[in-house]
């Protein structure tokens, strides 16, 4: 009699792999991942330099100087210095005066266009004060008045008059400019109102600097002086416009 033994099970298809280490005894671990190997950049192509004209420069700057030299350009230069330095600083100091009464109206004028008139009204300001230096250096170059003239008033020995206004005019002009650059330390009631006195005293320069421009060195045109003229008459109404405003809010808030 036979005995059937049984066959062993199918395998199955959608199971797993079996549980447990392989036959080898090492479990499964990771694939080591390979390095690559760094790529090098490869050395770019420089483009082929340009002729540079830098090393003609200091020889086209000479050759500049000496053209200059030859033709005189130095003592014509110094000539329209001894005349229109002055005009310049007296141009720019009248414009200061303008601008900063314009700055400060409040009928035709924002906040925002008052921010710019006092911008363009500081920097004419610093446009005067240099035209006035290089204006002095010229004249005490020249031999027109001396040191001493320039830095005590009325010690001119030609013209002490309007020499004399002229340097008060500067000196007048370096109080008002030091006091509105340290505006914030008047900032007290007191002091605001000893700040304004101070710089009201820039009129008073003005007129003095008027006087000097007009009468000390060449005679002006008769639409040089009209102009100034014109000038003067708009910031003494402008002025009082502003003592009128400035009483009437006085009376309000009284």
């Amino acid at each position: 009699m036979s005995v059937s033994h049984p066959s062993p099970p199918a395998p199955d298809l959608l199971a797993g792999p079996p549980a447990g280490p392989p036959p080898g005894g090492v479990p499964p671990g990771p694939l080591p991942r390979r390095r690559l190997a760094p790529l090098r950049s490869r050395p770019r192509s420089r483009p082929a330099s340009r002729p540079s004209a830098r090393p003609a420069l200091p020889a086209a700057i000479l050759l500049l100087l000496a053209v200059a030299a030859r033709a005189g350009v130095a003592e014509r230069t110094l000539e329209f210095l001894d005349f229109g330095a002055g005009v310049l600083a007296l141009v720019s100091l009248t414009a200061t005066v303008m601008w900063g009464l314009a700055a400060t109206d409040r009928m035709l004028l924002g906040s925002a266009h008052r921010l710019l008139a006092q911008g363009v009204h500081r920097g004419l300001a610093v446009a005067g004060f240099g035209f006035l230096g290089l204006h002095i250096w010229v004249k005490v170059a020249e031999g027109h008045t001396t040191g001493t003239a320039v830095a005590v008033p009325f010690a001119d020995a030609g013209r002490p008059l309007l020499v004399g206004l002229g340097t008060l005019a500067g000196y007048l002009f370096v109080v008002v400019a030091v006091t509105g650059a340290v505006r914030s330390a008047f900032a007290s009631v007191g002091r605001s109102r000893a700040w304004r006195a101070l710089h009201m005293g820039a009129y008073v320069a003005w007129g003095a600097a008027l006087v000097h421009g007009l009468y000390a060195g060449r005679a002006a045109r008769v639409w040089v002086t009209a102009s100034y003229a014109l000038c003067v008459a708009g910031a003494a109404v402008a002025l009082v416009l502003r003592l009128r405003r400035a009483r009437r809010e006085r009376g309000g808030g009284a």
